[in-house]
């Protein structure tokens, strides 16, 4: 089946001059003495903000189909509003005072099937204040527009269900993929202690103390899930297993940052498993991020190709809402910002390399958008997309598509444990849960 058609609207080069004297010579607003910050918005997407000078380029994703939309009426616009002052949470855009703002027009022209086309590169005359009046600031900037082919993936049901994961493109859909879930001797459920268990004296008393409930103090933990993708012959291609159980902080029942879970995301190789990613993930503090979770992936060194001696690369650390959903992206480069905000234009094609040299063995495989996917509230399906510069074989995708189903279900393992788990895990629970009966 053939990837699915999207756009990416790049906004980047950033960067600010205003008259400095009455004499008609130019400065650049240096940072540290003038920091600005702008907000770019695009109609029917959430805004985005970056600072002056843009330490990377900001994105918007689009499907070929929302892009013809925006478009079709000819007044479409991506605007820059700029501002002086500092941007962050605990502000906000009360604290910026609006310099002035500048208009980009999109069209349909915009985009080709096979290359990017730069649609403004340069400076611009930025129009100040709130009446428009066209002033002598300036704004660097570059826009461009360019087609990002990805293969869309949709699970047929919640992970722990095992349930079929579809191709899809428009309204046509083919099964690719299987999952299996399991649950390896445990789940959701109190369990004793090894104290208890491992009595070297199974005396009546002992026995009578289990029966009036004098045990020792529980312990509760989410541990041992596993899912396992399946390509159509049955052959395994992916595998995400827990490797860190999902445990409370003491005197809470939430899993903290401090002590977070996780899961090792596995491809095969040479009659093995091979760990390639790592998942963790954990429940935020505080009034707001109470309902949020953490989380962070990290890729593992491959010895093979990035040589040995390379640690792990965090390519994403970020938040989502636990109640609502949000999305999973992994994008170097531009977009969602790495960890690592290093950056390279080495070309893997033509093996080009005009970049820094600073760029690690993570950006060089991954470079561009990789993968988004989707957490849902409302027991709605998860949705996967990659791209497709990064699936050279069915193991690359099947990965990907691993990676959203342990998302997915550390939503489920970071619940707070006084609430209960979705049905098809509640289910496991009770089931595991009478193993351990005396």
């Amino acid at each position: 089946m053939d990837p699915c058609p999207f756009i990416r609207i790049l906004v980047g080069s950033l960067a600010l001059k205003s008259p400095v004297s009455p004499k008609p010579a130019f400065s650049a607003i240096h940072p540290s003495s003038s920091p600005c910050f702008c907000k770019i918005e695009l109609k029917n997407f959430p805004s985005q903000i970056t600072s002056i000078p843009s330490p990377q380029p900001t994105c918007f994703n689009l499907s070929k189909t929302q892009f013809d939309k925006l478009v079709h009426k000819s007044n479409c616009l991506l605007k820059i509003k700029i501002y002086t002052g500092q941007s962050g949470n605990s502000c906000g855009f009360s604290s910026g005072k609006l310099l002035g703002s500048v208009a980009v027009r999109l069209d349909g022209k915009s985009v080709e099937s096979s290359r990017s086309v730069v649609v403004q590169n340069g400076w611009v005359l930025v129009n100040e204040g709130a009446k428009g009046k066209r002033g002598a600031m300036q704004l660097h900037l570059n826009v461009k527009v360019e087609p990002d082919p990805r293969f869309v993936f949709r699970f047929d049901g919640e992970p722990e269900c095992s349930p079929q994961v579809f191709q899809v493109n428009g309204n046509v859909r083919q099964p690719v993929f299987t999952c299996k879930f399991s649950l390896r001797n445990s789940g959701d459920h109190v369990q004793r202690s090894r104290s208890s268990l491992l009595e070297p004296s199974p005396s009546l008393k002992w026995l009578n103390s289990l029966r009036t409930g004098n045990k020792d103090q529980p312990v509760k933990e989410r541990k041992g899930w596993s899912i396992t993708i399946h390509d159509l012959s049955g052959s395994p291609v992916a595998a995400a297993s827990m490797v860190t159980p999902f445990v409370p902080s003491p005197g809470t029942d939430r899993v903290s940052r401090s002590n977070p879970g996780a899961w090792l995301i596995l491809r095969p190789g040479h009659n093995t498993w091979k760990p390639w990613g790592r998942l963790e993930a954990w429940r935020e503090r505080g009034s707001r991020g109470s309902n949020h979770l953490g989380y962070r992936f990290d890729l593992l060194p491959d010895a093979a190709v990035a040589g040995g001696g390379d640690a792990p690369v965090t390519v994403v650390s970020s938040t989502l809402s636990a109640k609502t959903g949000g999305k999973f992206v992994i994008d170097i480069g531009a977009g969602a910002s790495p960890a690592s905000s290093r950056s390279s234009s080495f070309d893997l094609e033509s093996g080009d390399e005009s970049g820094s040299g600073s760029a690690s063995w993570a950006e060089l495989l991954y470079r561009g958008f990789v993968m988004s996917s989707t957490v849902e509230g409302g027991g709605r399906h998860a949705e996967v997309e990659v791209g497709v510069q990064h699936v050279a074989c069915t193991e690359d995708a099947a990965a990907f598509v691993a990676v959203a189903a342990a998302m997915d279900l550390s939503v489920e393992a970071c619940r707070p444990f006084s609430q209960n788990l979705r049905k098809g895990l509640k289910g496991l629970r009770r089931q595991q849960s009478q193993e351990f009966v005396v």
